[in-house]
């Protein structure tokens, strides 16, 4: 079977005596200080619905939110048994292990309380910050394709890649599918959104978040390899396109209540 060799990248980006700073790392910072600046010429544009001044002030919570809520949902959508019977492993984030649905869950509580703090509707926000996720999106998954992890499934493809820790057969490079499905294809349709004036109808940006990238994660699970403890589900379907069925549904719903207003 043809495959493509995989490019030798050491996952360490710098290591300074006993300290290593990852890819994975710098990926993380690299997407939420892009998406916050980003966010900032957004809200100087429409000052009326967030401030640039409530946007520095919220990127704090927002990190939170994703740090937190992303290793509550690994712990508790993905590894449950594991870390009941390990529970401080659930500490150690430099094992690995976020989840994005669960670091979801964890951005919309902090969208919630600062909302809630600054007095200021719930979706003016979540629009703003729906233009900021496809950056951590984008080099979020570059990085795990950099760790050969969270590979696709065995496939003959020509562009297929022989993962170190995948075994021995040509895979698909899912992480790149989710790469430019989950930050390019979804960053171009939130801009396009934006151009078309949809800050103007709250809850419209934030729909099309969660449709597109509810959509694009749910067709590549379908060539992405299921976490081994988890296997398959119900009909065949992988436990991250479960969870992403109540993200279309509600998207689907947030799109129609704001053009309907």
């Amino acid at each position: 079977m043809y495959a493509l060799p995989f490019p030798a990248i050491d996952p360490v980006a710098l290591a300074i005596g006993p300290v290593a700073i990852r890819w994975y790392a710098l990926a993380y910072i690299a997407g939420i200080v892009l998406g916050w600046r980003y966010a900032i010429l957004q809200c100087r544009r429409m000052p009326h619905l967030v401030s640039p001044k409530q946007m520095d002030d919220f990127i704090f919570w927002l990190t939170l939110g994703i740090i937190l809520g992303g290793r509550f949902g690994y712990v508790v959508f993905y590894n449950p048994a594991h870390y009941l019977s390990h529970p401080l492993e659930a500490l150690a984030l430099w094992h690995g292990g976020m989840s994005f649905h669960g670091g979801l869950l964890g951005v919309l509580l902090a969208m919630l309380l600062f909302a809630r703090r600054e007095g200021m509707p719930f979706f003016v926000l979540s629009d703003v910050v729906a233009l900021c996720v496809p950056f951590g999106l984008f080099f979020g998954r570059m990085a795990n394709f950099v760790n050969g992890e969270l590979w696709g499934r065995v496939t003959d493809v020509p562009w297929a890649f022989v993962f170190p820790n995948g075994g021995p057969l040509p895979r698909h490079p899912s992480q790149l599918y989710e790469g430019f499905l989950e930050g390019l294809v979804l960053f171009t349709t939130l801009w396009l959104l934006l151009r078309q004036g949809a800050r103007e109808k709250p809850g419209v940006m934030s729909g099309a978040f969660l449709l597109v990238y509810g959509l694009s994660r749910f067709a590549v699970e379908f060539v992405r390899e299921p976490d081994a403890q988890l296997g398959y589900l119900t009909f065949g379907l992988t436990m991250g396109q479960y969870l992403c069925i109540p993200m279309l549904a509600y998207g689907a719903y947030l799109i129609a209540r704001a053009v309907r207003k």
